[in-house]
């Protein structure tokens, strides 16, 4: 009797957990839009309300974009970031792919070595790298700030782990008809992998899309800079304490991203799912 008492305790317990980690959560993105929808008098006043007495969105929307170029500051964010899940993609199914499926001396040490590289911070290896790109005169490019982000150690250990969940008679099958060990990944084992690609794609633009300190240190140009650093120009040199065009360009400069997510979000959860298999 106590069991089937304890049941539904339990269920409600979860969910007022849960919705007060979503509120949590949400309360940043809220608040940025709804001071995105004030005018200057409200967003200083006193009184302490969500919803605006009147509303300032479309004025506040204006006037960022005109203080600011923002549909270069979203394109440069583009370039960037779709270039780096690209290469990122060629580098880490190869090598996902031999780690998971190809037997060789020491298959195991390189992948420990894998896992130990997701340890590293990337400010770790920040100066050398500079240091690197200056020699080969590649600052304030937009190769300086796809370069260093070629190789993901995450997403060869994502890949390997969903790669791990595919039959070897697949593979063997494959073999059989004569394809070569590239062309099998490629052609068999990529169209298998589109949901793990998928979740792979949303954490590495989600990173780099809101990196602040690499293209800090690497770029000069104002031609050349990505969402995070126009958001942080903008608040320096244009908005000053004009809240309202300030929020409204920050709500623009995450609008790609929550919109690529919500698109994207059954693959991303299949994803994850199936790469924790085995």
């Amino acid at each position: 009797m106590s069991n089937a008492h304890s049941i539904p305790f339990r269920a409600i317990l979860r969910h007022v957990l849960l919705i007060a980690g979503a509120a949590l959560m949400l309360a940043p993105f809220i608040w940025m839009i709804s001071t995105a929808s004030k005018p200057q008098t409200e967003i200083f006043s006193s009184e302490l309300h969500l919803i605006p007495h009147q509303f300032a969105l479309a004025e506040n929307l204006r006037e960022a974009f005109a203080k600011a170029n923002l549909l270069r500051f979203l394109l440069n964010g583009v370039i960037v970031t779709v270039s780096i899940f690209v290469l990122q993609v060629m580098v880490a199914l190869p090598a996902a792919y031999a780690l998971a499926k190809l037997r060789f001396l020491g298959r195991e040490t390189l992948f420990a070595l894998v896992l130990f590289g997701i340890l590293i911070p990337p400010q770790a290896t920040a100066i050398p790298v500079f240091l690197l790109l200056h020699k080969a005169g590649l600052l304030d490019s937009y190769a300086a700030l796809v370069l260093p982000f070629t190789i993901s150690v995450f997403g060869i250990f994502l890949m390997r782990q969903f790669f791990k969940t595919v039959p070897d008679d697949l593979v063997d099958a494959a073999r059989m008809d004569g394809i070569s060990e590239f062309g099998i990944v490629w052609r068999v084992m990529l169209p298998a992998a589109i949901p793990a690609v998928t979740a792979f794609g949303i954490f590495s633009v989600v990173a780099h899309w809101n990196d602040y300190f690499w293209p800090l240190i690497v770029l000069n140009s104002e031609q050349l800079r990505t969402p995070p650093l126009a958001v942080a120009h903008f608040r320096n040199n244009e908005a000053g304490t004009s809240y309202g065009p300030l929020m409204a360009a920050a709500m623009v400069i995450i609008a790609p991203l929550v919109i690529a997510f919500l698109f994207a979000q059954r693959r991303f959860i299949e994803g994850i799912t199936l790469t924790g298999i085995k």
